[in-house]
């Protein structure tokens, strides 16, 4: 597998960027709508949290297993949330997309679909991965049903896996895609971006 390395990605409503400090106000003003810190589930910045968000991606960046996006407007430029390849092994080709948050008024819309588009045409077709994956919270059902639309498999739990903003312990659920089911994923996911609505 290629390194993976900071890359602009683009296609119709959206642009992945590489993550920046100077995209803090910005992803501080994309959580407040619908103020998704407040969803227990997620690790989107409270108010006041979004500078060391960014911290936090870029040092995982620096230390090779992490490579964050910001998600802006193609048009306009703002700022519409956030997500990252991470967990990237590249002995074994694998790279996993999350960190994935977006406002909520983009929620249910083209922008997360071809933010999997691009990432997953990037991991498969110019990076070589041989399987991404992807984790969620076993209470995080939206994510569940909103990564399953896009074609993945659901590998299974591990249980009490990691810890929650709360101090609870949250169960991890794991799905995946191969390069060998990419095909049929990529032509049902250009399908639902152009089907008739």
């Amino acid at each position: 597998m290629k390194p993976v390395l900071p890359v602009t990605l683009a296609a119709g409503p959206i642009r992945l960027v590489p993550l920046a400090p100077d995209h803090v106000p910005g992803l501080e003003a994309a959580a407040a709508d619908g103020e998704l810190w407040n969803l227990r589930f997620t690790s989107v910045p409270a108010p006041g949290e979004a500078a060391a968000y960014v911290e936090a991606a870029l040092a995982g960046q620096a230390a090779g297993h992490r490579l964050p996006f910001a998600v802006l407007d193609a048009t306009s430029g703002e700022v519409l949330g956030t997500t990252s390849y991470h967990d990237i092994v590249p002995a074994v080709e694998r790279v996993e997309i999350g960190y994935t948050w977006y406002a909520k008024r983009v929620q249910r819309t083209a922008v997360n679909t071809t933010a999997k588009l691009l990432l997953l045409t990037h991991a498969f077709e110019t990076l070589g991965a041989q399987l991404v994956g992807w984790r969620t919270d076993n209470f995080n059902h939206a994510s569940q049903r909103a990564i399953e639309r896009l074609g993945a498999k659901r590998d299974g739990v591990l249980r009490h896996h990691w810890p929650r903003r709360d101090g609870t312990v949250r169960d991890t659920v794991m799905y995946s895609l191969s390069v060998g089911e990419w095909p049929e994923v990529k032509a049902h996911l250009h399908w639902q971006l152009t089907r008739p609505r």
